[in-house]
């Protein structure tokens, strides 16, 4: 069985062909820069060559028929026909109350993505596109929608409810959503898969840290909390996006420097986090750079990031009632070990224990990386949402 998954952003294409049989990546690659000057399709060769093909791409449906042209080209393509893919799995960012789970596309649940729109405006219209595209380009072909808030949807309300009027919940939905729902249900099963322990008995909390972050609280296979609320502006520190602040802050400075909700929308997802703190960039590798002269904004910047994954841990292991695995995923989690150090020092109180040495260093491995005696485990598992994408697509075209 071969799927294809789509992640289709506002401005880019993301797509991995998964040969489900044999559990290969056949493809993957994604276009960039779309609808603007010089976009362009990279994509890696089996080989582990990168090849870049620059092409005027002003929307979704050409972005996509080129992906698939690429796919079934002579030279570059691991298909000779588009009827050798069986379905198409697409990231979908914002499911609200309607999806608990992923679901086969039809109209009807094209309407509650549609419905959606308000609460991510700037995800689901492109997610939207891609599924319309692959129905014009393959017309009959089965499509799933695996939804970034799903994993979430088992919150309890006193988990999930803000503490604003009931109405405005009842009115516009109002309430935390949470997302990277995907990623933290993949490396959470995979790692009681790694450490041969039964998921539906082991509480578990999920870092996914990186550009962008949240923490989940996981208990025998439910998500309880996620640090991410109605957008994902809300948790962590970020990249560019503030994380935790206080609301009355904001109308503050609303009020100070004359923002309307655009403005503010702006400053609080793109000026914000990492870059906003630092004012130098959002990037991590340029942060410690900056860190290694010295820089004191850099530091700070570094060490609220820091710090707030730490009190999300803590804060979590208290929901939990205690901590079983502790796991590290995302750009950050993956390859950032002086973040996995400091976050987890002097947490021994909750028997949490990291071996220094075996985490000095590590990027990017499944590896358990907490001290022989420590009473909770530590361990690093790179995410890989497309690949659940693509189970999750399996699954429901096997029913």
């Amino acid at each position: 069985m071969k799927i294809l998954v789509l992640n289709c952003g506002s401005s880019s294409v993301k797509y991995k062909l998964f040969d489900m049989d044999k559990h290969e990546v056949l493809a993957q690659g994604g276009v960039e820069k779309l609808g603007l000057p010089g976009s362009f399709l990279k994509f890696t060769l089996p080989n582990g060559e990168k090849v870049i093909l620059e092409k005027e791409l002003p929307e979704h449906n050409a972005a996509i028929q080129f992906i698939l042209s690429i796919l079934t080209d002579e030279k570059y393509g691991c298909i000779k026909s588009y009827d050798e893919i069986d379905a198409v799995g697409h990231r979908v960012v914002h499911g609200g109350e309607a999806f608990s789970g992923s679901v086969e596309i039809t109209s009807e649940v094209i309407g509650k993505v549609v419905e959606c729109i308000d609460l991510a405006p700037l995800h689901n219209p492109p997610n939207l596109k891609g599924i319309r595209a692959m129905s014009s380009l393959i017309p009959g072909i089965r499509q799933v929608g695996v939804f970034d808030t799903a994993f979430h949807q088992t919150m309890p309300d006193y988990a999930y409810m803000y503490g604003l009027p009931y109405s405005v919940y009842k009115k516009y939905g109002i309430r935390r959503y949470g997302f990277h729902g995907t990623s933290h249900r993949y490396v959470s099963r995979r790692a009681c898969e790694i450490l041969g322990v039964p998921y539906e008995k082991q509480r578990i909390i999920t870092a996914h840290v990186g550009n962008g972050g949240s923490i989940a609280a996981i208990k025998n296979g439910k998500c309880v909390d996620t640090s991410m609320g109605l957008t994902p502006v809300e948790g962590l520190l970020m990249g560019t996006r503030c994380g935790d602040v206080d609301a009355g802050a904001l109308t503050f400075l609303m009020d100070k420097e004359g923002l309307d909700a655009k403005g503010m929308s702006n400053l609080i997802n793109k000026q914000s986090g990492v870059l906003g703190l630092s004012g130098l960039s959002s990037d991590m590798r340029e942060i410690e750079a900056a860190i290694a002269d010295g820089d004191k904004k850099a530091i700070l910047a570094l060490n609220v990031y820091n710090y707030r994954i730490k009190k999300y841990i803590g804060a979590y292991a208290a929901v939990l009632g205690g901590c079983d695995i502790l796991v590290w995923t995302g750009g950050v989690g993956e390859n950032q070990w002086a973040t996995r150090r400091v976050v987890c020092e002097n947490m021994e109180y909750m028997g949490m224990k990291i071996d220094v040495k075996k985490n000095e260093g590590m990027r990017g491995e499944e590896m358990v990386i907490s001290a022989p005696d420590s009473k909770v485990t530590i361990i690093v598992v790179p995410t890989d949402e497309e690949y659940m994408i693509a189970s999750d697509t399996m699954d429901i075209l096997n029913k």
